[in-house]
């Protein structure tokens, strides 16, 4: 520092700087807010247990480089906030979810939570209903050419990377125009196959535990949900729920469970979508509401810019 003015990673060793002791929390954006300020967490069901995990994933990192030599053990103090000391700087909060965590719900009483159930657009909750598993593949090969016919497109979720590969082979080798969204593909590309599923390159896209969260295409009336009736975290009340959420983008919005049995997760998402669709149909009944499917403008490609050897390259 004294000769150059600057030495990489020296960020490592940010308590030195701070004036901070071995083991106090690191100063962050949170610092420099005022004291009534209003902290807004989208998607709280995901993003708080992130903020939980953030500062254990850093220190089994950070705690391997020290043991090893690679860092001096103050690095460890250059870190996330954990949890309860993002919670002192918490004054007003809003947790936005359509399946809030129990992390949330502990928080808040019940007259401190609002229900957002109507859509302006008057869009229902999609129609879910179970399908057997026998003879599943010929039923959605079926059902994916009724909705192609309408210029429609399809989600379908899988269990397994395995199973969503096999499917995709099997689908293409019958003629259906279909993309697999895994965790290997980079983000831009995720979008660029999104994109093309909306322009029509693609009618069906599926994927395991990427077509949740986030992904809004209201082209999409079909979500078929594959071993719905396999307990797990991809299985459970939220998850389906989100899934099921993927059809609520368009007027004839649908969702078929290829299961054998009906599991408890599947009735608490399948009675708690029945919840919102039936107050949905209230309230358009009451004010005269047709649902209209949501008009969406499909954006242009993100370009990219990189310089390589031979000059500049925009991907």
């Amino acid at each position: 520092l004294e000769e150059m003015g600057f030495v990489g990673g020296i960020e490592n060793y940010s308590r030195w700087m701070d004036g901070r002791q071995a083991g106090e929390p690191p100063f962050t954006l949170l610092d420099f807010f005022p004291e009534d300020f209003l902290i807004i967490v989208d998607e709280s069901h995901v993003t708080m247990p992130q903020v939980r995990g953030m500062f254990n994933g850093d220190r089994a990192r950070k705690e391997t480089l020290v043991n090893y030599g690679f860092r001096l053990p103050s690095a460890l103090d250059n870190r996330p906030l954990k949890l309860p000391e993002f919670e002192k700087h918490v004054n007003q909060i809003i947790y936005m979810s359509a399946t809030p965590g129990d992390y949330e719900l502990e928080r808040v009483t019940k007259d401190h939570i609002a229900q957002q159930i109507i859509r302006p657009t008057g869009l229902l909750d999609p129609e879910v209903e179970v399908r057997p598993v026998m003879g599943q593949i010929d039923d959605l090969v079926g059902e994916i050419n009724k909705r192609t016919d309408k210029n429609e497109r399809v989600f379908i979720t899988t269990l397994t990377k395995r199973m969503a590969e096999d499917l995709t082979d099997y689908l293409k080798n019958v003629g259906i125009k279909v993309a697999y969204l895994h965790a290997d593909i980079k983000t831009l590309e995720r979008t660029e196959i999104i994109r093309d599923l909306r322009l029509g390159k693609y009618d069906v896209l599926i994927g395991i535990n990427l077509l949740r969260e986030g992904i809004d295409v209201p082209e999409v009336s079909l979500v078929a949900i594959l071993d719905a009736d396999k307990e797990g975290f991809l299985r459970n009340p939220r998850s389906l729920i989100q899934t099921i959420g993927r059809a609520a983008r368009n007027a004839n919005g649908h969702v078929i469970m290829y299961a054998d049995s009906v599991t408890k997760s599947m009735q608490e998402a399948m009675d708690e979508t029945a919840r919102r669709r039936e107050i949905q149909m209230q309230y358009n009944t009451v004010h005269d509401i047709v649902p209209t499917t949501i008009k969406k403008d499909i954006r242009e490609r993100i370009s990219v810019r990189t310089e390589t050897d031979g000059g500049a390259e925009t991907i």
